[in-house]
């Protein structure tokens, strides 16, 4: 029989009101631990002193990884496994090395804040992705929350979607949820003038505009970069359905 494997590594998330929304046993891993990595908003929220440990830029697990062994806890936002640093780490890791104690992600905070189904709301991280990634989600009627890398990230969010014919969709500003800085102010992109926004920072979107791109093959010539030369709609339509891609 393999030998049983102890968690050396503890996986905590934290939100914007600090320690005294942790768990005990979140507590208990945070005060065993004797390296705690995480970025410098979440090490002064924790209040770790000495023991923290700044996240490498670029982004790199190596460090936790070579701390191997020692009682180690990293920090990250709410959710370590929704767009967080669970996600980096696990794969080197054999599954008895780790354990993982979650709060409330930030969609889910949003989500709550605004009464929208959670299930029926497209959830993105746009910390480091273009604004071109919500493109095939845009449709009238259509709900989405983004996390963004800071306050300044709104303003481009919200010019970008007028750039796309959605101007008229409403905005929700979502500042540092469940904390005592929390902040939830709503505007229409077309009309965004707000430049005090405090990170961390979600959008909430109710899209209006439209009409938003097909659902299958075939889109319309004016989606593509060209010179005029291109295949037309109905070619490219019938060629993807022959092709029948896959996921994978």
């Amino acid at each position: 029989m393999a030998e049983s494997v102890s968690p050396w590594l503890t996986l905590i998330g934290i939100g914007e009101d600090g320690l005294a929304g942790l768990s005990d046993a979140s507590r208990d891993a945070l005060d065993a631990a004797e390296i705690v990595f995480g970025g410098p908003r979440h090490l002064a929220l924790a209040g770790v002193g000495a023991r923290g440990r700044a996240w490498p830029v670029p982004f790199s697990t190596a460090p936790v990884l070579a701390a191997r062994g020692r009682q180690v806890a990293v920090l990250a936002s709410n959710d370590p496994f929704w767009f967080g640093a669970g996600g980096a780490l696990v794969p080197d890791l054999a599954s008895g090395e780790w354990r993982s104690y979650p709060q409330p992600s930030t969609f889910a905070l949003a989500a709550n804040r605004l009464g929208w189904r959670l299930e029926e709301t497209r959830c993105l991280g746009l910390h480091a992705a273009p604004y071109a990634r919500l493109i095939a989600d845009l449709a009238p009627g259509a709900r989405l929350i983004c996390t963004l890398r800071d306050g300044a990230a709104a303003g481009e969010l919200a010019a970008w979607l007028v750039a796309q014919g959605f101007g008229a969709s409403r905005l929700w500003l979502l500042e540092a949820l469940g904390g005592p800085r929390e902040r939830v102010r709503q505007v229409q992109a077309k009309g965004f003038a707000l430049t005090d926004i405090a990170a961390p920072v979600a959008v909430a979107i109710a899209a209006q505009g439209g009409p938003g791109l097909a659902r299958v093959p075939g889109l319309p010539d004016a989606s593509f970069a060209h010179d005029g030369q291109i295949t037309r709609a109905p070619v490219r339509a019938l060629t993807l359905s022959a092709l029948a891609p896959r996921a994978g």
